[in-house]
């Protein structure tokens, strides 16, 4: 089991994004989410985690997965990645300050532009898959490219 979530808010063209001001990645943008808490499952931290950053209800989400990498050690590491797809009548005035930093509604296509050195690594390469279609990802990143396992 990983230890951590990111989560994706998707409405109409736009992706929910948040430029960090604490460390792990401070400084780009990437999803909100965190630490899964003792007792929680993988979904209940993501919906926690969402709620906490955003004050954002969400229920279901869009697709779901997990992303694994081998780490400079050798070691496999890994992330539990969501996105959830909210209705038109959602209301997050932004750009907004939190706790952790900035959210702001970001255009897709600024999200995934693979030459965009604002957005936290390796986004880009699995978001397009999250994003394909509604399902469940296992995805493994090697040598700069996604492969869905």
């Amino acid at each position: 089991m990983y230890k951590y979530t990111v989560c994706f808010i998707k409405n109409k063209n736009e992706i929910l994004m948040l430029n960090r001001e604490k460390p792990p990645i401070m400084g780009v943008w990437n999803g909100v989410g965190g630490k899964i808490e003792k007792g929680e499952s993988p979904d209940e931290g993501a919906l926690r985690e969402v709620f906490e950053e955003t004050d954002l209800s969400v229920d279901n989400y869009f697709s779901k997965g997990t992303v694994c990498w081998e780490s400079s050690k050798g070691v496999t590491e890994g992330i539990y990645v969501y996105l959830y797809e909210v209705s038109n009548n959602v209301k997050l005035d932004t750009p907004k300050k939190t706790r952790e930093g900035i959210l702001d509604w970001k255009s897709i296509d600024w999200v995934l532009n693979p030459n965009n050195l604002g957005i936290a690594d390796k986004v880009s390469h699995y978001l397009p898959v999250l994003l394909k279609e509604e399902g469940n990802y296992s995805l493994k990143y090697k040598n700069g490219k996604i492969h869905i396992l």
